[in-house]
Parts: structure tokens; sequence; C-alpha cells
């Protein structure tokens, strides 16, 4: 799985002038910035911290070193009154998202302490080691003004869990970003005729998330199918029974069709270094590529559980929707609406082909199917239920004009019975209920499919789209 190149600037602010007239303050305000470089690599290592900025010679420096340093984020630590003119500089050149960190040494000044200092610069100086709040205003001000993208995060130095949280959800965004931006997606074969709602205009794909798209052909997975060995394809039968529930009626035969596609879908993603893979083929009247597609499942299925995750009809937009969650640990299963349960205020969702078996309820089961519904040939599939309790879904939305959108709901992965198709299937029940949640993810217009993933993460999700420049809308 590709690994993070996530780069963190950070640095502190404050007034040249402060430090000679109040002794300690600048040493003091210094231990502050390192407790905050600290913080932020228990969460990620690579930080780039240039200290306090106090002049504009020393800002114009700090932003050739954080566009040198290609950073990929900057958090701005407001340590105390500093000019805008002595900040400005740093991010400007750097053009990336501006996180501000207003945060107080504590949770509140000890006022009796205070007002019992009798040296008016000592007490001066107390104050500034308190006052981040001042300078945010301005530095809003003059970043709108000049078209810096900024967040805030206000709250305490010390035992702040909500904001140190929020804090750790930016940079968690930021490395998906970052993911996302150096991506390398397949897309094999062709569009599912007639789904007109899944059509996507890749350039917007770029536009939004970066990467780089590969257009693959099902002829090179054919040919590199030829090149398996029947002991490879032994050693991955054997995997296949680790991995899955290998129910009675599927035959060796299937089972060693589908290692072999397996094989040389590994081979694939090697060849082409592919991070996630879209894909739809009906091979018919090449029996090679009719034999490749047809036994693809299971394969798609080891790949999409160790962070390749593949979409089936060649959905573009709901590959890009997996690999966002899984890249926030969260998984990233194929799914859309089965069928709606009124009696217990449920709806059935899930899909044919690939499922994120490391998310799974139990062990996947592998089932054979005469037929595969809607598609060409027959095979071996996955039947699989998301894991029971917090899920998030999520949807890349493309609207009218082009845009994209990211429409996100929470809900819960509840047990009870499923269909028992071969296919992947889970109830899932929401805060406003099946009927209303079906409504509103209607009104936004998503294609038919969205990703699954556990655990809610909607709040990262928001500030990924805040870090991105696309909107989020969440319906529950």
């Amino acid at each position: 799985m590709q690994q993070s190149t996530l780069k963190i600037g950070l640095f502190g602010i404050g007034l040249e002038a402060y430090w000679e007239q109040f002794n300690g303050l600048k040493k003091r305000l210094e231990g502050y910035l390192a407790v905050v470089e600290e913080k932020i690599s228990r969460v990620h290592p690579a930080v780039i911290n240039l200290g306090l900025i106090d002049t504009p010679d020393k800002a114009f420096a700090a932003g050739r070193t954080f566009k040198k340093e290609d950073v990929d984020i900057i958090f701005l630590y407001v340590t105390t009154y500093a000019l805008s003119s002595t900040v400005l500089p740093v991010v400007q050149r750097a053009k990336v998202p501006v996180i501000i960190l207003n945060l107080s040494p504590g949770a509140a000044i000890d006022y009796e302490a205070f007002n019992s200092m009798n040296d008016r610069r000592q007490m001066t100086g107390e104050w500034l080691a308190y006052c981040s709040a001042c300078p945010v205003p301005e530095l809003a001000n003059v970043f709108k003004r000049t078209g810096i993208k900024f967040y805030q995060v206000t709250g305490m130095l010390y035992e702040d869990a909500e904001c140190w949280n929020e804090v750790t959800e930016y940079i968690e965004a930021a490395r998906v970003a970052n993911t996302m931006a150096f991506n390398r997606l397949g897309c094999m074969g062709h569009y599912y005729s007639g789904m007109l709602d899944i059509y996507t205009d890749l350039t917007q794909q770029y536009a939004a998330f970066g990467g780089h798209i590969e257009l693959l052909e099902v002829d090179e997975l054919a040919a590199l199918r030829r090149n398996i060995s029947d002991d490879a394809i032994s050693q991955r039968v054997q995997v296949f029974s680790d991995q899955f529930e290998i129910t009675k009626g599927c035959s060796r035969e299937e089972l060693e069709r589908a290692a072999r596609t397996s094989l040389a879908l590994d081979r694939l993603v090697e060849i082409h270094q592919l991070g996630s893979l879209a894909y739809y083929y009906k091979g018919t009247g090449n029996t090679d590529n009719e034999d490749t597609i047809s036994s693809i499942i299971l394969g798609n299925s080891l790949l999409t559980a160790r962070g390749i995750p593949v979409a089936g009809e060649y959905e573009i937009k709901n590959a890009q929707a997996m690999k966002i969650l899984d890249s926030f640990g969260a998984g990233g299963s194929f799914t859309e609406y089965y069928a709606m349960d009124f009696a217990a205020d449920v709806v059935l969702m899930g899909h044919d082909g690939p499922g994120h078996i490391a998310i799974a309820e139990g062990k996947t089961k592998v089932r054979p199917l005469a037929v595969y519904h809607g598609k060409v040939g027959k095979g071996l599939s996955v039947e699989m239920s998301v894991k029971n309790g917090p899920v998030t879904f999520l949807s890349v939305v493309e609207q009218a004009g082009g845009k994209l959108m990211l429409l996100v709901a929470e809900g819960e992965s509840v047990p009870g019975p499923i269909l028992e198709i071969g296919n992947t299937n889970s109830r899932y029940k929401f805060s406003i209920g099946a009927r209303k949640f079906v409504n509103t993810w209607n009104s936004y217009g998503p294609a038919h499919h969205c990703a699954v993933g556990v655990g809610h993460i909607s709040s990262k999700l928001h500030k990924l789209g805040q870090l991105l420049n696309i909107d989020v809308m969440q319906v529950c």
C-alpha cells in the first residue's frame, strides 16, 4: 500500500520588539511551540518546524523554506500577538491550507496571582503569554482578503481532548488528501452500458483529487493469466480457504480459475502501481477475456482488503469514495440499495462482485452462481455483511456542471436476516429513519452506488472537503 508523503509545516508567531521588553517571554513561547510540535509528531512524524517568526525578513525566508520543502498543510500556532505583515509572507508562497491554532497555555489566567504582581511590565509579559486570541481576527481578515484558505482550532495547549482531536482529524484528512494526490487509479474495460449516472469526467477527478488515472485493457490481464504456474494457483487456492468460508458447490475447477485471475490481478497492480481499480467488461466473443472477467471477484476482494479498493461496473467515482474511506482506515465496500424493510425500519444495501472482507461481520462466504445477474458469465462470488456497529456512507457526487461534491451519512450496521444470494449485503439503521434517509440521500442526485466504511468519520470527511475545496453535504 502507498506510503504517505505528507509534510506538515509548523511555525509560531510573535513580535520582535517584545523580547527585550519582557524577560523570558520568548523562551516561554518557544517552549509552548515545542509542545505543539511534539503533539503533532505523535500523529504524523514529518513536521517541519520553523520556530517563532517575528520579523518580515524571517517571514519571507520561512515562506521560501515551506515552498522548497513542498509542505502539504501548515499549522500556524498563534503564540502571542504578531503583526499580520510578519505572518502573511510565510503562508502566501506555499499555497496550501493553513490551520490557525489559537491555543491558550491554560484554561484561564490566575487573576488573583496576576493582579497581585507589583510590576506592570511583568504583568504585561504574563498577559502576552495568554493572548493568542488577540491577533486571530487580524490574520483572518488579511487571509480572506488575500485568498489564503484557513481554518481554526481554538482551545488549550494542555488537557483539551476536543481541541487536539480536531488537530488530529485535520492531520488525518491531510494524509488522505496526500494519498489521493498520488494515487494511481486503474480503469479497466468500459462502462456498464446504460448506467448514465456513473459516467464521469476524468479531468474533473484530476481537478478534485489529483492522482493519476491509468486506462487499462482487459487483454493485458488475460495475457498475464497465461503465465501463472500450477504451484502458484494451488497456493492461492489455499489462501482462499484461509480468507474465506468456501461453501458447498464451489468446485476445485472454479477455485483454480479464480486463483489464476487473482494472481494475474496482483501482477497487473504491481506493473501499474495501482492504488485502486474500477472495472467492467463483457468479453463477449473473446473466450480468454470472458473467462478472465467472470473469475475476477475473489481476487478483487483480496485486493480491496489490502488497501487497493476495487469498484465494479466501472464506477470510477465510487472507486474514489472507497479509496478515501480505506485511507481513513474505515474500509470502504461497494454498495447500493437492495430493498427496504419497513417493519424493521432498515435499508438493505449491498452489491454483487468484490467486497471489503476486512470489514466483514464474520468470515466472508464464497458461493457458486450459475449466472451473474445482468452480466455475462457465471462463477464464484462473495457474500458478506459489514461489521455490526457504526458505519459511514460516502458518495462522490458529480453535480450539474461537473463539479464534484462529497455526500455523507452516518448509520449503524445491525444484525438480522439478509438475502443469501452470493452478494455483499447488510441491514442499516439511520437516526432519521429509513424513509427520510432514502429521500434525503436521493435528493442530492448521487449515483446509485456508494461506499460504506466502519466507524463514524463524518467529521474527518468534512475536514477533507475543506482541504480539497470540495463541498460536503451530510444527510445524518
